[in-house]
């Protein structure tokens, strides 16, 4: 059985940092592009950031450019999501997701991905 499972949330000040994790399992996706999104209470989920299967290439979201990396390590099956200098703003349920098809470009879509984690709560006290 496929499973994405999120870790790394939790409560931290406005201007600190936090590092998401998102281990998979049942299977390799490391010819599957990744995607983290988030949901804010009442809004809409949407995209933060998203990596390649190669991990040559990434896209991030206007609004946590130069503050929020992606990466991947291929030997652990892990996606993360390093978010620094965090802002109120940045409070939701973060999202790990996987596109199944292998080798696919990453999407900025939420119907782009196939599979997703339970999410994982970040929230940034002002």
């Amino acid at each position: 059985q496929v499973q994405l499972a999120e870790s790394g949330g939790g409560l931290v000040q406005a201007g600190g940092s936090l590092r998401l994790s998102c281990a998979a399992s049942g299977r390799s996706f490391n010819t599957n592009a990744m995607g983290w999104f988030r949901q804010a209470p009442g809004k809409e989920r949407e995209v933060v950031a998203a990596i390649s299967w190669r991990g040559s290439s990434t896209y991030y979201a206007d609004s946590v450019k130069g503050r929020f990396t992606i990466s991947r390590d291929f030997a652990q099956n892990t996606v993360y999501l390093q978010m620094t200098s965090l802002k109120f703003e940045d409070t939701a349920v973060y999202y790990c997701a996987a596109r199944f098809r292998p080798r696919a470009y990453f999407s900025t879509s939420v119907d782009g991905y196939d599979g997703w984690g339970q999410g994982t709560q970040v929230t940034v006290s002002s």
